[in-house]
């Protein structure tokens, strides 16, 4: 039996995709930054790795889809909702 992957498709590769993307793993309490490797993150209440080996691959390959279409674009995508994750409101 294959479990369900918790990382979510992309919708497109573009901006509003890239973030949408985001927006989607920080509901899922997997948002993280764009430079870090998901193999290296890991939850800090317990030290366990916060992605599965399948979960790594997923997240690696929809990483570098976004970063080849979009280049620096995926940090402007993912900045908002980061700052939303840490409780700051951006000006609109």
């Amino acid at each position: 039996m294959i479990a369900e992957s918790r990382i979510p498709e992309v919708s497109a590769v573009s901006f509003d995709g890239a973030l949408q993307w985001f927006a989607k793993m920080q509901c899922r309490d997997l948002l993280f930054h764009p430079d870090d490797d998901p193999a290296d993150i890991v939850i800090i209440q317990n030290g366990e790795r916060m992605f599965q080996n399948r979960e790594t691959e997923e997240v690696r390959f929809v990483l570098n889809e976004l970063f080849s279409a979009l280049g620096d674009g995926v940090y402007e995508a993912a900045y908002p909702i980061m700052m939303n994750a840490c409780g700051i409101r951006l000006d609109a």
